[in-house]
């Protein structure tokens, strides 16, 4: 009988591998911990059986909020094997949004990592009256805390490896009595346009799509995968759980965030999926490095790289590189991409994506050239993941390839992207409204635009909401523009408008790195963000910057005017969504002033603005900002 769940799937490998192979590791104090299949299927058993004994009713939910750890996964799991859904909360999420999730998901139960999201939930504990328990794991700082709601991680354990003594069989009924179409998770969506919804994905789901995944990229128990990326999110639930339980991968999480780099070079993963931002600023990185490097090293990325460009170029085409250019590229190879990938740590890398946004094609070239093929995947958390990909070393930089087996895929007529398949997910959760809205006759309908090339690729051009024209009717994706911007040194967000407008204006948000970088080396001095960022220089070498990746845009979509956004924009104030999407909608709004001023007769606007600290303190900004013309824009 074919495995259908992922509990089963737990099940399976903790038979096959026992001891002998580890399942996770984790790095604490500068040390990797190892976790085998037994351990791992024994802690969840354990806290699964502990979940029974604080009053698990069936079909419960247990809210996870805290970082990538085992303990994160023992959680999910645990309470899957029981037949309830995990539902995940970014652990930077608002206090309002914490509530919110928890108490709209009906969970009983909440796992926090530590002092400062159980502190989180203290503070909401009179709004979250359906919640029995609160299980926090790591203790420290907390010898004094004396609510009743709390129990430590091990307690709970304990109790169920008391449980398990007293009767052995119990834990395995529970597997045997678990259903596929039983809800496995209930992961809510970034909300760009409101309320996050709460989709409901059942073990089929997420089966089937690891499986279809893996029949085109396959996966092996050899590899290991560096898990960084929030486990709320779809995207890490695809690769730190499916695959991991599907074809018994490595998982490695990270020490923090601020070590992913370094723990990545440590570990050298055959699986990385990251975010645009992240290949964005590795690329940045390097051409920081470069800059600052020995001449005899710029000397040779600048001779090399072109090298590496064509090869790419040849590989796009389906071109087999001659002798000449093989013979080049190797040498290239052995001189400047096999240390930039070490330094990277991605010599061992062999299935690499990337999702939640677009990629610009310059960051695309940029990797192959290196010998680096990112896959930009396509999908929603109401398609289980991944629902497209290109197959093989078969890359289209314009695409984003194919439908996975069993997953049918077509264009509406109004231009939609349609997704029908096992992995369609079971509705949201407490809004049949909403649900009936999203799935028509089996079709989910993305809300994006997108096209089918000659060869049956998707193409995604935007959001369907986002897809604006210019007063002229000419028809532009702001997306695309945003994404070539940011392949700039010194750009890390943009926001692109021109609704109904004559042209194309821009606001951009400096890299504060890079940029300040800039100002030392070249002798300008300035206090603050604010202050650098309306620094006529500093205009100007963006105007450069805009000015050249004009040249690579239609004339219809290029960049004609920009404004320097005095702060980068926020998570925290509502500007970005967790995984920083823009919410266009929000930013439009709360900067409209600034951005009217693009299609004024204005060279500056004075403007006031309150700036929030993390800590809650705050104060009102008074500021000048310039609006600046690219004169080459055409």
């Amino acid at each position: 009988m074919e495995i259908l769940t992922l509990p089963a799937l737990l099940k399976k490998n903790a038979l096959r591998f026992g001891d002998k192979k580890i399942a996770l590791r984790e790095k604490e104090f500068g040390i990797w911990q190892s976790v085998t299949w037994k351990e791992y299927f024994d802690h969840i058993k354990y806290l699964a059986l502990g979940l029974l004994e604080l009053g698990y009713e069936p079909g419960g939910k247990l809210a996870v909020i805290g970082d990538n750890r085992p303990e994160w996964l023992y959680s999910e799991l645990a309470i899957q094997c029981l037949g309830g859904a995990v539902v995940g909360i970014y652990p930077d999420s608002h206090l309002e949004q914490v509530q919110y999730i928890i108490d709209h998901s009906d969970s009983i139960f909440i796992m926090v990592e530590d002092q400062e999201q159980t502190d989180k939930i203290l503070d909401i504990k009179d709004n979250i009256p359906k919640v029995k328990k609160v299980i926090v794991d790591d203790m420290k700082g907390m010898r004094s805390y004396d609510e009743p709601i709390l129990i430590p991680f091990k307690k709970v354990q304990e109790s169920g490896r008391e449980i398990d003594r007293k009767e052995p069989k119990l834990f395995d009924s529970y597997l045997e009595k678990l259903g596929q179409d039983d809800v496995a998770m209930v992961l809510y969506t970034s909300g760009t346009t409101g309320l996050p919804k709460g989709a409901m994905l059942t073990h089929k789901n997420m089966f089937k799509m690891i499986e279809n995944f893996d029949r085109v990229d396959p996966a092996y128990e050899t590899d290991n995968h560096v898990s960084f990326l929030p486990l709320p999110w779809i995207g890490e639930q695809a690769t730190a759980v499916a695959w991991n339980l599907y074809k018994g991968v490595t998982i490695n999480f990270a020490e923090k965030v601020e070590t992913v780099s370094h723990d990545i070079r440590e570990i050298g993963p055959n699986l990385l999926l990251a975010p645009p931002r992240y290949w964005e600023a590795m690329c940045s990185d390097i051409q920081v490095r470069i800059q600052d490097a020995v001449w005899i090293k710029r000397f040779i990325y600048k001779l090399f790289m072109p090298v590496g460009y064509r090869t790419a170029e040849m590989r796009l085409k389906g071109e087999k590189p001659g002798t000449f250019w093989f013979l080049l590229d190797r040498i290239c190879y052995l001189l400047l991409f096999r240390s930039l990938k070490n330094y990277l740590g991605l010599t061992r890398l062999r299935n690499v994506y990337t999702g939640g946004a677009p990629l610009g094609p310059e960051i695309f070239n940029f990797f192959m050239a290196l010998g680096i093929n990112i896959k930009q995947v396509y999908g929603q958390t109401e398609t289980s993941g991944v629902s497209v990909l290109h197959p093989g070393d078969k890359i289209k930089l314009n695409t984003v390839g194919l439908p996975i087996p069993d997953v049918e895929i077509k264009i509406s007529d109004q231009g939609e992207i349609l997704i029908k398949g096992p992995t369609v997910f079971k509705g949201y959760y407490k809004s049949e409204e909403e649900t009936k809205k999203t799935i028509i006759d089996g079709w989910v309908h993305t809300g994006d635009e997108g096209i089918k090339d000659e060869d049956g690729q998707l193409i995604m051009i935007d959001r369907q909401k986002d897809v604006m024209h210019l007063a002229d009717g000419s028809k532009f994706s702001p997306q695309l523009i945003e994404n070539k911007l940011k392949f700039s040194l010194y750009i890390l967000d943009a926001m692109v408008v021109g609704k109904d407008r004559p042209f194309i204006g821009a606001m951009i948000i400096m890299d504060m790195a890079n940029m300040g970088k800039w100002a030392e080396n070249n002798k300008l001095t300035y206090t603050t963000y604010t202050d650098l960022s309306q620094k006529p220089e500093v205009y100007d070498v963006i105007a450069k910057e805009i000015a050249v990746i004009n040249k690579s845009l239609p004339k219809v979509a290029r960049v004609k005017r920009f404004v320097m956004l005095y702060k980068e924009l926020d998570a925290d104030d509502d500007e970005l969504t967790r995984t920083r999407k823009l919410r266009r909608s929000v930013v439009g709004e709360r900067y409209s002033a600034l951005l009217d001023a693009l299609y004024g007769d204005k060279e500056e606007l004075d403007v006031e603005a309150d700036i929030r600290y993390r800590d809650g303190t705050g104060f009102r900004m008074k500021t000048s900002v310039m609006i600046k013309e690219v004169e080459t824009a055409g």
